[in-house]
């Protein structure tokens, strides 16, 4: 969180407005929440709940695989440690999170429950076309990167990860993806094939672990069949060499910040688009004042 500026800055070139969801620890240590005060204070972010259960109080289930997923938690004990991120969040930044991102994608529909009991507006944790099953975790296979509204209760609007497909396959690539993904052809590397064959590619709007060139072939594609709504996303501890295996040393982190430099620039030049924020855009349609 110390070097959090490094990505700030490219955002404050091109008006975007960050939201930086944020876990216990940083919620709770200075050091943590402390380089976001700047940016709160002058309206240049906005700030969400991250729920990595193994970290966050209270501490009352067995640190396992399974249970970092926290949807597999007592529904009970989920919502206790998501009322306690949300109190360390008001206390030492003083906003209420309303916008929700579980951590390691772990949402259920016991999760959902808590977002709503807690007033929370905006959930960010689909990821579309991906199965965690095989760890324990969420399908969300049969999603995709569009948009919805869940409107019992307080009105929930769901922005998922933009994730989809590229490649000769065109829209068909999610099914192709998913027989090559099959257990008897993993020993084929058929998922590779597909993709080094450019048949086709399961790209996630990212600088971890994708190109500059995939990222706008992605957002390329998905204009062309419809989408208008785009989601950004990383981890933090990546705009600081050694913390995650996306970047190990100053070369890959400069390389790394240039992505999300150039796809910012490729976004607003060439798609046209316009910066946006979860709440407000829950607001847009809703036809509502943001909170």
């Amino acid at each position: 969180m110390q070097h959090i500026d490094r990505a700030q800055s490219i955002f404050d070139r091109y008006g975007i407005k960050p939201t930086y969801v944020i876990d216990y620890p940083v919620a709770h240590q200075p050091d943590g929440y402390g380089p976001l005060l700047d940016y709160i204070s002058s309206d240049r972010c906005t700030i969400g709940a991250h729920l990595h259960p193994w970290v966050s109080p209270p501490h009352d289930e067995v640190v396992s695989a399974r249970n970092s997923f926290a949807c597999n938690l007592p529904e009970a004990l989920e919502t206790r440690k998501l009322q306690t991120l949300v109190n360390e969040i008001r206390t030492n930044l003083q906003v209420r999170p309303l916008a929700y991102k579980a951590g390691r994608y772990g949402i259920a529909s016991a999760t959902v429950r808590a977002l709503q009991a807690l007033d929370f507006e905006v959930d960010l944790s689909v990821n579309p076309h991906m199965d965690f099953t095989p760890l324990q975790g969420p399908d969300f296979s049969r999603f995709d990167a569009r948009p919805f509204l869940r409107l019992d209760g307080v009105p929930l609007l769901f922005l998922p990860c933009t994730v989809g497909y590229v490649g000769l396959a065109g829209g068909f690539g999610g099914t192709l993806h998913r027989v090559a993904s099959a257990r008897a052809l993993q020993p084929l590397h058929a998922v590779g094939v597909l993709s080094k064959t450019g048949i086709t590619n399961r790209i996630m709007l990212s600088p971890e672990g994708n190109t500059l060139d995939e990222m706008k072939a992605l957002a390329r594609a998905l204009y062309g069949r419809g989408y208008r709504t785009f989601s950004l996303t990383f981890h933090s501890p990546s705009v600081e060499p050694g913390h995650t295996p996306y970047v190990r040393n100053d070369a890959q982190m400069r390389d790394f910040l240039a992505r999300i430099d150039g796809f910012c620039d490729f976004f607003f030049r060439e798609l046209g688009g316009v910066p946006g924020r979860p709440l407000e855009f829950r607001a847009s349609l809703l036809k509502e004042p943001p909170r």
